[in-house]
């Protein structure tokens, strides 16, 4: 029995977006973890901070996240194809808004309480809301698959722009541990008021007066299945791609702050905070811009280009100082919000709309990978003060999903081959 909640004809399919974009905006606060940490942990550049851990313990928090976002997708994917997305979205901000409270208990004995509150909880939390949005305003959006796409991931990006001077004052007011707690109060608020409004479609919705264009290559005729998906080599490539693709922004964001931190870095400490919200707003920026885009140009085509702005842009970031370096930065958000725009709506093109949100989820598991490998990559060589060295891994592995990508095919049922 299908019991996924369904609107009334007269439904207006712009509410579930307007919901959407209010939650994304809460998980937004992924990408501000450089402001978490830079008064967190003690280092050369943060000896105010308030705990005495090595730089990797805020890395696996971080990672953790990250990681297991992916899988909270995944489980989030499945679950919304059983019961109402809603309940689905209401349980997210449940865990996510538990996640963050519980993180003010951290000790500075107890770093596990950071990884098992902001990372594990609060990670998972932010995945079952991420496809599950994603999915529902696919479906009220068959016309305009990469623009809806841009425009809720894009608020996840935004996200972070918003939070990062909001996080900066209520840390200055109530301290960093505080600052979770409130955090979690908020998204746990928004949470649910706007789960009531993610409702689906009906089955087959099209918008009046919009017409399925003829078929063509690279849309799937009919929905895969997720285990059909898992047969079809391409989900494999397109994992693959999406580790290799996101690896620069990957590096970039948990580090941004601390980089522009250093002595020899050329900015002040506001500069510094401002690359932050820099490549919070190219983030978001490049989510709409670049899902707007590839309905037009293609989705293959978008991510060749993007596969080419990141290894340039990490690059220049590595040779680079001042505001010249943050220009790059910028750069990198924006290719990086790039990626997060096309290729969920990739996937509804070769995988079909109706189980979007689960295969979505998988293909996730790429970006979880790239993420985790990447920060720690980055708090590798930051530790030994060589930055440039982990930006030009970030550099190869962009050329690398660019080899893969330009091979990458529509995958057919085997009923159509």
């Amino acid at each position: 029995m299908d019991n996924t909640s369904i609107a009334s004809p007269k439904f207006n399919r712009w509410i579930p977006v307007i919901a959407s974009i209010a939650i994304q905006l809460c998980l937004g606060t992924a990408y501000i973890w450089s402001v978490f940490q830079s008064y967190l942990i003690i280092s050369e550049t943060t000896p105010n901070a308030l705990f005495n851990w090595p730089a990797t313990h805020g890395t696996l928090a971080y990672s953790l996240l990250l990681g297991v976002l992916t899988i909270g997708s995944t489980i989030g994917g499945k679950l919304q194809e059983k019961i109402k997305p809603r309940t689905v979205v209401i349980a997210a901000g449940v865990i996510l808004g538990i996640g963050f409270y519980l993180a003010k208990y951290t000790t500075e004995a107890t770093p596990w309480m950071l990884w098992l509150t902001y990372g594990i909880l609060g990670g998972f939390g932010m995945g079952m809301a991420y496809t599950t949005t994603i999915a529902c305003c696919q479906k009220w959006f068959p016309d305009k698959r990469g623009l809806v796409t841009g425009i809720i991931v894009s608020a996840l990006g935004f996200g972070g722009l918003l939070f990062t001077p909001v996080a900066e004052a209520l840390i200055n007011t109530y301290g960093v541990l505080n600052t979770f707690s409130i955090l979690g109060i908020v998204f746990f608020i928004v949470n649910v008021v706007g789960a009531f409004f993610i409702i689906s479609p009906p089955e087959g919705f099209k918008p009046e007066g919009w017409t399925p264009p003829a078929s063509k290559d690279g849309v799937a005729t009919r929905s895969f299945t997720p285990a059909e998906a898992l047969k079809t080599p391409q989900i494999y490539m397109v994992i693959a791609a999406f580790m290799c693709a996101t690896a620069a922004g990957s590096m970039m964001i948990p580090m941004a702050k601390i980089l522009g931190l250093q002595p020899d870095s050329g900015l002040t400490k506001e500069a510094a905070v401002a690359g932050v919200m820099i490549i919070s707003a190219f983030n978001s920026f490049g989510r709409l811009f670049w899902g707007w885009f590839s309905d037009r140009l293609g989705r293959k085509k978008t991510i060749l280009i993007l596969l080419v702005i990141a290894a340039v842009s990490i690059l220049g970031v590595s040779f680079t100082k001042a505001y010249l370096m943050l220009t790059f930065i910028a750069i990198i958000g924006f290719s990086y919000g790039g990626f997060l725009g096309v290729f969920p709506a990739l996937t509804a093109d070769f995988w079909g709309t109706k189980n979007v949100a689960t295969i979505y989820g998988l293909i996730l598991l790429g970006f979880g990978a790239g993420a985790v490998a990447s920060s720690y990559i980055v708090a590798y060589f930051s530790a030994l003060k060589a930055f440039s060295t982990a930006f030009i891994i970030a550099g190869v592995a962009a050329v690398v999903g660019f080899v893969i990508i330009s091979m990458l095919k529509a995958p057919k049922l085997t009923s159509e081959k």
